[in-house]
């Protein structure tokens, strides 16, 4: 096996078998973590990857097509935890295609990113186990391609990645998230309750992450990161809506201050 971790990211990323990929990606963290791997193969040219590797089911369809079902239901639960399975699932591949795609950039970035790509695939598992549970698995609902389609656009440049992925589409989730609880507790589902709970906690560092390394990317080239992030959102259409999970945000190194900004601008800047 390949002690390059540029060769073997891309190679838990073109994995379509589920399984495979965890079992690659677990690997994959482990062996960084014990300083198993090197870096030797960053000038190698990066390859444009339109679709990371992935199972057959679920079928993607537009996000307006996936299946919406009340979540009263027992059917409707598990199509909303398909569906925040189905988030883990890309989350493998957007961490892994962060540590993949971006080159020269400090050890730590590495491994922060590896770290996430780990945590992913576990929240992924506790999700796909409870599906079963329910008499359903990953790929039982159809699902959309929304967050790999953001990896796409973001491709060619670390900084825009770490300002609309991180900072945009998962910092979403923290505030999502608490209601999605809420949701479950209300149906009985305490299983996914507990589940909910420990992605929120893990999600929170990974917000910081991108944060940290969104403000690192912003320095080096003399940018303003407020402005840039502004900037940025109008360029690219991304949605930032509040009401925002506060303390859920400043701990993953949102500031009170952009906070701020963000819930005046967004009903003005931003489409609905």
């Amino acid at each position: 096996m390949s002690q390059d971790l540029f060769h073997r990211a891309y190679a838990c990323l073109q994995t379509n078998d589920v399984d495979s990929k965890l079992a690659l990606t677990a690997a994959l963290a482990a062996d960084w973590k014990c300083g198993a791997l090197c870096l030797q193969n960053s000038d190698t040219p990066v390859a444009a990857i339109t679709e990371p590797g992935r199972p057959d089911k679920p079928e993607l369809v537009s996000a307006l097509k996936v299946a919406q079902r009340k979540v009263s239901s027992p059917a409707g639960r598990a199509a909303l935890i398909h569906s925040i399975t189905h988030i883990e699932f890309n989350a493998i591949n957007l961490a892994l295609d962060a540590a993949y795609r971006f080159r020269d950039l400090p050890r730590e970035y590495y491994g922060d990113w590896l770290k996430v790509a780990a945590e992913e695939a576990y929240h992924f598992t506790l999700l796909r186990d409870h599906l079963r549970s329910l008499g359903y698995d990953y790929g039982s609902f159809t699902a959309h391609n929304g967050l790999w389609e953001m990896a796409v656009r973001t491709a060619h440049d670390p900084l825009v990645r770490m300002a609309l992925v991180p900072r945009v589409l998962e910092a979403r989730g923290l505030d999502v998230t608490p209601v999605l609880i809420h949701k479950m507790a209300s149906g009985g589902d305490k299983r996914a309750v507990e589940i909910l709970e420990i992605i929120l906690r893990d999600e929170v560092d990974h917000v910081r992450i991108g944060n940290h390394w969104y403000t690192y990317l912003c320095a080096q080239r003399n940018i303003e990161p407020m402005a840039m992030f502004r900037a940025l959102l109008q360029e690219y259409n991304a949605q930032v809506r509040p009401p925002f999970h506060t303390a859920a945000r400043l701990a993953a190194g949102f500031s009170e201050e952009e906070l701020d900004t963000l819930a005046r601008t967004s009903h003005t800047t931003l489409p609905k």
